[in-house]
């Protein structure tokens, strides 16, 4: 068995995923060992000041720490750090990068907002070719990326800088939100049928709120009936009625907002939620890449 370390640094929260993989994995599958999330929310810094705030930045480096000390315990073959949105954007993320470094000698990989959507598609053209036409949304803190599948193709794709933290703070203006609906209908207009695929930590509870199985079709209806029930509660009650963790129970709504309107611009009528994000698709790539990803240092 190999081991294998994908580290997701976020705008809203980080992630550790730790699995185990067979030698000879001809059925590319691979078993969750660790799964670790840790609510920084870097977006929260970038999106209004433009940099990530000394403490935020402590944060950080304290939760790779411990990120460290689990690869090591777990005696990781190879493991893969890559930052989004918040990083991308951050007047000090060089900085920040380098401190990590000198501090715990791990590498911080800032992605392109193409290289984020292409690591994330390229697990639903293979673990989803049954469905002829796909939109994969995956929506983060900073931004979501967009990805229209034909028939096992990738045929267009596109980030925007629509995510949940920046709704929270009101930094999404029209013209954005008018750009996003035409890419989607000049993407969509001549498939029919079309599937949503969604993904990241907000599409996870919300297959869990609508207590459907992994990947089975949740209807537009049902995920509007969450959404207005949602929306009902306050940020207090959805985290003691609804038992939602407090950096989840704000963000939710305006990523349920990103998933129906995403339906309703492609004329999507079911969207499917495989709990599938970005650090499953860094693991594949370490898997399938010999030259993908580093070792662990002392």
């Amino acid at each position: 068995m190999k081991k294998y370390a994908a580290i997701d640094i976020g705008s809203n929260a980080i992630r550790l995923l730790i699995v185990s993989v067979p030698l000879n994995n001809l059925l590319k599958q691979y078993r969750k060992i660790n799964l670790v999330r840790v609510p920084i929310r870097l977006g929260g810094d970038v999106f209004i000041k433009n940099k990530i705030s000394k403490n935020k930045s402590n944060q950080l480096i304290d939760a790779l720490k411990s990120f460290k000390i689990l690869m090591n315990i777990n005696k990781v073959d190879k493991y893969k750090i890559c930052a989004t949105s918040a990083m991308r954007e951050a007047s000090n993320s060089k900085k920040i990068i380098k401190a990590v470094y000198d501090n715990l000698k791990l590498n911080i990989n800032v992605i392109t907002e193409k290289e984020e959507a292409s690591v994330i598609a390229n697990i639903f053209i293979k673990d989803y070719n049954h469905y002829n036409n796909l939109i994969c949304v995956d929506v983060g803190g900073g931004s979501t990326e967009l990805t229209i599948i034909n028939k096992g193709n990738i045929i267009a794709s596109k980030s925007f800088k629509i995510g949940t933290v920046r709704m929270l703070n009101n930094l999404i203006n029209k013209n954005i939100w008018l750009e996003y609906k035409k890419w989607i209908k000049d993407n969509t207009e001549n498939f029919d049928n079309i599937s949503t695929i969604a993904s990241g930590g907000n599409a996870n509870k919300l297959l869990k709120i609508s207590e459907k199985k992994i990947s089975e079709p949740i209807s537009i209806s049902l995920l509007k009936e969450i959404y207005e029930n949602l929306k009902m509660h306050s940020f207090e009650e959805r985290v003691l009625k609804l038992n939602l963790n407090p950096d989840r129970a704000d963000v939710i709504i305006p990523a349920t907002q990103i998933y129906l309107r995403s339906m309703k611009f492609s004329n999507s009528k079911q969207i499917i939620i495989p709990r599938i994000g970005l650090a499953d698709g860094i693991i594949r790539k370490i898997e399938s890449n010999k030259n993908y990803g580093d070792k662990l240092s002392k």
